[in-house]
């Protein structure tokens, strides 16, 4: 009984060892390569059956890099990417190889902006002194390159994808399933690979430089002007809307600062990745900022003959400001490539004060409307009164 037993065990994993494909039964550290080439250091990547292998040179902070693809096939691209501003594709810098019609091994860089990207060669953020490609008679696609890496380079997020050809081009790939999960991050020095399960550091970094911009001078700063436009018409408000005002702003300038040294830390820990919109947008934010506040300690009395000039700077700037600052604060959903959910609702908070300040607007024009001609008609009949008293002492 026993021996049947054994018999049974041993042809069932006999047959399991036939019929599993080869490509899918070994792990990357099980692969040979041509030409003699080897890898001190190899992951298997959990999507798409591809691996990732490589050689790191401390001495010039250079890596010798293999990404394979198993069971590709001749009619599609691949590609792998570092992309160390998002764990997305879109921004990486690309590795891409596919076969040409005349069997040869296209390999080649470019970088990612959109998308639906060209996909056209282009040089990349690091130099690439070498990139070639082949495809074994076992199926393998793979890209060989050398990456001199900088700082940020040697622990960042990586990409990977394949997709079809489209009349000699690479076309566009899916965005579900294997595709869509074919993100993590790879350390060239202590030779890990890791799936994006989690939020790097780096990540809550950009989200609280984020948090603390759109809240400075994306929220708090046009509630000031709200404050200072309408409730002065009240008055019943009396000096609190003046007080309330400048709490607003001082808060809102003091959480900008926050946000603003962030994005320096952000942009230092970071050569190479640049936004050059959101960057300078930001600078000349933080100077009309800091302009503001200074025009305070010189503000003139109410009655001085230069007040009349110092408002409509003191306005033109706030204005200016604010209106910068929401528009660098989409900029700042696209660079931090967030989620839909924060855009909506920072659209719903801008929603909220544009329907309040246009209440508020109307309410004010009523206000001021109902004054004017309470005074108006206080004036007139404060003229027929005189009138009268002197028609009184000339009869």
């Amino acid at each position: 009984m026993d021996r049947s037993l054994t018999t049974l065990l041993f042809s069932c994993t006999l047959l399991i060892s036939l019929c599993v494909p080869p490509s899918l039964a070994q792990t990357c550290r099980d692969y040979t390569f041509s030409g003699n080439r080897s890898f001190s250091t190899c992951n298997d990547l959990p999507q798409l059956s591809c691996s990732l292998h490589w050689n790191y040179h401390p001495s010039n902070m250079t890596a010798d890099i293999a990404f394979r693809k198993s069971g590709a096939s001749t009619s599609n691209w691949i590609s792998w990417a570092l992309n160390p501003s998002r764990a997305k594709m879109v921004g990486s810098q690309t590795l891409v190889a596919y076969q040409q019609s005349d069997g040869s091994m296209y390999a080649y860089t470019t970088q990612l902006h959109d998308e639906s990207p060209n996909m056209q060669p282009a040089g990349l953020s690091f130099d690439v002194p070498s990139i070639t490609a082949e495809y074994s008679s076992d199926g393998n696609m793979i890209i060989f390159a050398t990456l001199q890496l900088s700082d940020i380079l040697r622990s960042t997020n990586q990409v990977w994808q394949e997709g079809p050809m489209n009349g000699g081009n690479p076309g566009t790939h899916s965005f579900s399933g294997q595709n869509g999960q074919s993100v993590g991050t790879v350390d060239f020095v202590n030779g890990s690979v890791l799936s994006t399960s989690g939020t790097s550091s780096k990540t809550q970094k950009r989200n609280v430089h984020g948090v603390l911009n759109a809240v400075s001078w994306g929220i708090l700063m046009p509630v000031g002007i709200i404050i200072a436009r309408y409730l002065k018409v009240f008055k019943s408000a009396g000096p609190a809307w003046f007080y309330l005002h400048v709490i607003c702003q001082s808060s809102g300038y003091a959480v900008g600062v926050a946000g603003w040294a962030t994005g320096f830390k952000l942009g230092s820990d970071s050569p190479g990745v640049t936004y050059g919109t959101h960057r300078n947008l930001g600078i000349i934010i933080f100077a009309l900022g800091t302009l503001q506040v200074f025009a305070l300690l010189l503000r003139p009395k109410p009655d001085h003959k230069y007040r009349r000039y110092w408002n409509i700077y003191h306005h033109t700037v706030g204005y200016t400001t604010v209106v910068l600052s929401i528009g660098n604060i989409f900029e700042g959903f696209d660079v931090l490539d967030s989620e839909n959910s924060w855009k909506t609702a920072y659209i719903g908070v801008l929603v909220f004060l544009g329907v309040v300040a246009a209440v508020m607007e109307a309410l004010t024009w009523f206000i001021v409307i109902k004054r004017k001609k309470a005074a108006s008609s206080a004036k007139h009949a404060n003229g027929e009164n005189i009138y009268s008293s002197r028609l009184q002492q000339t009869a």
